[in-house]
């Protein structure tokens, strides 16, 4: 063993999680994999899915041999709506579409501005300010559309909760329909017509739509009267499953059938404004095939747009002008869109470069502040200068970290006109005195409501709304303390202490040499995946770390070995660096290509000390091994009872071993003990590598 620079040891430190395993049911899922001619695994998945029979698996499976119910069936104000814009149109009167700033909002409202400027309607939009006006439509843009003549308002994302700028409208004599997904308040506004799928049957297929699904049932149902649908509707879909994916809405009912439909329109999109956004994010389309594999044809993953798509949408309505991305889902000038493409994708590098800041400042504070969650079950963090648009990101990424609903917030500042905070998002208060408003984004875990939770402080609040993950709110500084505290209360009525870690739900446990190509196709067959019906998670006890480093700034790239050896990613999991040697880990399969080289591995998602021993190693006869890192290099060691003394031996990667009995300053050195030198153990080097081999033997019991 050579001598090695002293290596500060590090305490190991693993994710704060819960791992919830679904209970194998091995005879349903051999009957579902031998009929369908699946791997049990992708059967008990669908078993987890409550998909038990052969009819329901098939049903789920091909999702178009369902029979959907009429819209109009199901939405008690569509017939209203669909009247109310034919007449509209067919009069020449100006409708305006008012939208949101987030993904949803703004693929809804170019939805209905390519849908109704197709079907003849004299229509223009306005979305309110991010940073000025916050969510929702408001009394400016109400008279705004009167002064301009407007005579239907048309909101798209927003407008459940908007009651006194609705009724506002009605006092001038505008006609609104309020297309919404919001959760629904006490008093629903005085609108003419309301399609929101909360306010329909939980059995609905349509029930699970977010607000550019609500948008699309709506078009396509004009359009359809119209008998003006032919060669708009698969433009209409696309920028559907952008937005239902964007938005994580659940993949269920018709949002699974019509994202899958559009997942394979979009790597041959008619939209330039697509194209050039696919192109700028470098994504590949794949192929696909159906359940028997006959036929295979391009397809892109909920992924792409979820991870690539999306986010260079958001980015531009979270911290720059949404007109930007309205302009490149309506022209079909390519060169424009080329260019507004590549705004995204700048805006987009802007965005996780704050992202990266403030998740950062948050940490720091969080750490300092050394919060006991056991006790709050909540945690509320608020700073000045903080970006308005992107801390909904950053709350995210804190539930992921401490397993606790968040909700962070930021100072407004008062203002002369004309300035931004968005311009802005690195400034500090002069003063405190100046602080008027708290502004801020909240994010929760599966057993806490978060429009629930905010309706609890419901009298501390200026404005707030959301759903069950998430919502927004607003209110005076000074309310800060008691909001902190009901909301701990309210958190204290849903969160038991062992909700408090991130909750992790594993299908099933699966061997090394069962992740191959076949399986990862097989996975296919349950796409699109997302919320309520997330791709497959596997796990694998007794998992050897082979190799292990950072790659970026905050990834750790992996060898693992378990009778086979497969690479893995752990994405910003570089706090965890370095991971103990034996490991139980759970994760999804992914496929890599690398210098023309195509791979599947594995994306890490959870990792554990073993919980249960294989093999031999549970004999007493036998010294237990564990695998260690110093100093970047892999060691194993082991304790030998001999006689009434323990002596500790460890071995580096050529075969040499250092032999220490317990209380002894030498040891010895060597491949065998006839040529081993004898080593003073008290050496800086050696003294620290003994060190962590107790440490990893330590952590191993």
């Amino acid at each position: 063993m050579q001598n090695q620079p002293h290596s500060q040891l590090k305490q190991q430190k693993l994710p704060n999680q819960r791992w919830l395993i679904h209970p194998e049911q091995p005879e349903t899922a051999k009957k579902l994999a031998r009929n369908l001619q699946i791997s049990p695994l992708i059967a008990q998945s669908l078993i987890n899915r409550d998909i038990s029979t052969i009819e329901e698996a098939q049903a789920f499976l091909n999702p178009e041999s369902i029979k959907l119910p009429s819209p109009i069936q199901e939405f008690p104000d569509l017939e209203i709506a669909l009247n109310l814009l034919q007449t509209t149109i067919s009069q020449k009167q100006k409708i305006a579409i008012c939208g949101d700033y987030d993904a949803d909002g703004m693929t809804s409202t170019a939805l209905l501005l390519r849908s109704l400027q197709h079907l003849g309607a004299k229509v223009d939009y306005a979305i309110p300010s991010r940073m000025q006006e916050g969510y929702g439509i408001n009394e400016r843009i109400i008279e705004e559309f009167y002064q301009e003549g407007v005579s239907l308002i048309l909101t798209v994302d927003n407008g459940i909760s908007a009651y006194q700028p609705i009724a506002r409208a009605r006092e001038l004599s505008l006609n609104v329909i309020i297309t919404d997904h919001h959760d629904i308040p006490p008093n629903l506004p005085p609108a003419n017509a309301i399609l929101n799928p909360k306010l329909i049957s939980k059995t609905s297929p349509y029930h699970s739509v977010a607000g550019v699904g609500v948008a699309y049932i709506l078009a396509v149902s004009l359009a359809k009267r119209l008998d003006k649908l032919s060669g708009l509707r698969n433009l209409l879909l696309e920028l559907f499953t952008l937005g239902t994916i964007a938005d994580l809405a659940p993949l269920t009912g018709v949002n699974r059938r019509w994202v899958k439909q559009g997942l394979q329109l979009l790597p041959h999109s008619q939209l330039a404004g697509v194209r050039a956004l696919i192109q700028v994010s470098d994504i590949k389309a794949q192929e696909q095939g159906n359940l028997k594999e006959t036929k295979k044809q391009k397809s892109l993953k909920p992924d792409d747009i979820g991870f690539r798509l999306g986010p260079r949408i958001n980015a531009v309505g979270r911290i720059a002008d949404p007109q930007i991305v309205i302009e490149l889902l309506t022209t079909d000038d390519t060169e424009l869109a080329a260019i507004r493409a590549k705004q995204c994708q700048e805006i987009n590098q802007t965005r996780q470069e704050l992202c990266a800041e403030i998740e950062h400042q948050a940490i720091a504070w969080c750490e300092e502040s050394q919060i006991n969650f056991e006790q709050e079950r909540v945690l509320v963090v608020v700073q000045p200068g903080w970006h308005h648009g992107v801390i909904g990101i950053v709350a995210s990424r804190l539930v992921e970290r401490y397993g606790v609903p968040v909700f962070i917030g930021s100072y407004e500042q008062e203002q002369e006109p004309g300035t931004d905070l968005a311009r802005s998002p690195g400034m500090m208060l002069a003063s405190s005195s100046r602080i008027s408003t708290i502004r801020g984004s909240a994010r929760g875990i599966p057993e806490f409501h978060v429009f629930e939770g905010l309706q609890f402080c419901d009298d501390l609040l200026e404005k707030y709304g959301g759903h069950k993950a998430a919502g927004g709110f607003s209110l005076p500084g000074e309310n800060l303390d008691k909001f902190r505290s009901r909301l701990s209360e309210f958190a204290h009525q849903c969160l038991e202490i062992h909700h408090l870690k991130p909750l992790i739900t594993i299908d099933a446990e699966a061997e090394f040499k069962e992740l191959n190509f076949d399986l990862y196709h097989q996975i296919d067959l349950l796409h699109p995946c997302g919320i309520e019906n997330k791709s497959p998670i596997f796990w694998t006890s007794n998992v050897r770390v082979a190799e292990q480093k950072i790659v970026g700034s905050e990834h750790i790239k992996l060898t693992l070995i378990k009778s086979e050896i497969i690479k893995a990613i752990a994405w910003r999991w570089g706090d965890y660096f370095r991971l103990p040697p034996l490991v139980d880990i759970t994760y999804k399969l992914r496929k890599n290509t690398f210098n023309g080289e195509t791979s599947i591995e594995l994306e890490l998602v959870g990792i554990r000390l073993p919980q249960k021993v294989s093999g031999n190693q549970n004999s007493s006869n036998l010294p237990q091994t564990t695998e260690f890192y110093y100093s970047d290099r892999l060691y194993t060691c082991s304790i030998y009872q001999i006689g009434e003394t323990q002596e500790l031996r460890i071995k580096n990667n050529r075969g040499e071993v250092l032999a220490i009995k317990q209380g002894k300053k030498f040891g010895l050195l060597g491949k065998s003990r006839n040529d081993a030198k004898k080593i003073d153990v008290s050496q800086p080097h050696f003294f620290h590598l003994i060190k962590a081999a107790m440490n990893a033997l330590k952590l191993r019991e």
